[in-house]
């Protein structure tokens, strides 16, 4: 099945494979992410900016890439940020420049995205899993410091579905132990945590541009943000092959680098984004009050029948994802998907479970054990209206009972 603009899910997946949008009847078809009325809004500025490239020719870390790291950098709160091909990249980018490599341990959420984990083997290192706290799906604090040896490196936080990790917390523990913190924002771009901006939070932030993040390229694309100005130096040289000048590599790199035409669809959407960002608030919000009306919430990972996203106070969700908790998760999906309503699942397999990690540790994880038996995500983007809200409401506590 072709599924059309704005079908996307978070990791771009077709029919049939994990984190897909589950099927829907062609007749009744609704968007789970409109990419296509984002578009309306921003189409005379997105082909002003993508003329100029196509004039200019800088394909390749040309004038919108530095633009575009200029007022990122000043968006989040930092000194530096650095475009780079992917989200996936800019994990790798960050353990390159802090000397990750074999032998080493990197600890991360037990319940995220495959390429957390994915980054971390590839660096010949060995992922360390920590449970998550069960009202917020992000790494426990409480957990972290039992997983810490002498041969931790870096701990990476992920910042799931919108929202930011317990990251002061988890900063203090690292602190103790001079470990550097990497948060994975690849679905928190612009999120606040105490007033400060998600990717401002630790040694480094990364963050993805995947089209159907919360500010998305219509491609892959990711950036690195930090203050510190060695590491800048260094996530820069990495991404382009580890040259300091053309054709002069002091280090390892990659071809890391993101797209000018990229940078430019992404500064025609940067103009629009904190008024998207208001409408993922207030939209993830009357989500929860329309539940709320039916009586459908919580805030534990118990038994009740459906559990509502829990924000905690501190923080400020971009609602990358409105992830919710259901009983018979696969029967209510199936029931959504004969009314035309997409879902997602993000993530039907807790990372230690994953097949490429078996044998690597011993150790339960059951709060994201559970909850990547029940989690299920519905439609959710800044153009959501109030109608179609309700219909997909009323349809998920019909398919409960």
């Amino acid at each position: 099945m072709q599924l059309p603009f704005g079908f996307l899910d978070n990791e771009g997946r077709g029919p049939g494979h994990p984190g897909q949008i589950l099927g829907v009847d062609k007749a009744k078809q609704m968007r789970f992410i409109d990419l296509k009325t984002q578009y309306g809004r921003i189409a005379p500025a997105l082909r002003a900016r993508l003329n100029a490239v196509l004039e200019h020719g800088q394909f390749i870390l040309g004038p919108e890439v530095r633009l575009l790291e200029e007022r990122l950098a000043e968006f989040v709160g930092v000194r530096h940020c650095i475009g780079v091909a992917s989200g996936t990249d800019a994990l790798l980018i960050a353990m390159m420049a802090l000397g990750i490599g074999r032998g080493d341990e990197v600890i991360t959420s037990a319940f995220s995205f495959f390429a957390t984990a994915e980054t971390i083997a590839l660096l010949g290192a060995r992922p360390v899993f920590v449970d998550i706290d069960p009202a917020t799906y992000t790494l426990d604090p409480s957990k972290l410091a039992a997983a810490i040896t002498g041969r931790t490196r870096a701990i990476i936080p992920v910042s799931l579905y919108g929202q930011c990790a317990d990251m002061d917390a988890i900063n203090s523990i690292a602190s103790g132990y001079r470990i550097p913190v990497i948060e994975d924002a690849a679905q928190s771009l612009g999120a606040l945590y105490r007033g400060r901006r998600s990717c401002a939070l630790s040694t480094i932030g990364c963050t993805s541009f995947f089209p159907s993040k919360p500010l998305g390229a219509y491609g892959d694309g990711g950036a690195c943000f930090t203050d510190d100005d060695a590491l800048a130096q260094a996530m820069r040289e990495i991404r382009d092959h580890g040259q300091d000048r053309r054709y002069h590599h002091p280090r390892l790199g990659l071809n890391g680098r993101l797209d000018t035409l990229q940078a430019a669809v992404l500064l025609a959407k940067l103009e629009i984004f904190a008024e998207e960002i208001a409408a993922r608030t207030r939209i993830g919000g009357r989500y929860t009050e329309l539940f709320q009306a039916h009586g459908a919430v919580g805030t534990d990972i118990g038994g009740t029948p459906l559990l509502t996203p829990y924000i905690h106070p501190d923080n400020q969700s971009v609602y990358a994802q409105y992830t919710v908790q259901v009983e018979r998760r696969d029967e209510v999906a199936a029931i959504l998907a004969q009314q035309g309503i997409p879902t997602a699942i993000h993530y039907p397999l807790p990372l230690n479970e994953q097949p490429v990690f078996s044998g690597l540790t011993q150790v339960e994880y059951p709060i994201s054990a559970q909850a990547a038996q029940r989690v299920l995500s519905l439609p959710m983007h800044p153009y959501l209206d109030e109608v179609t809200q309700e219909r997909i409401v009323t349809a998920v506590i019909q398919a409960l009972r």
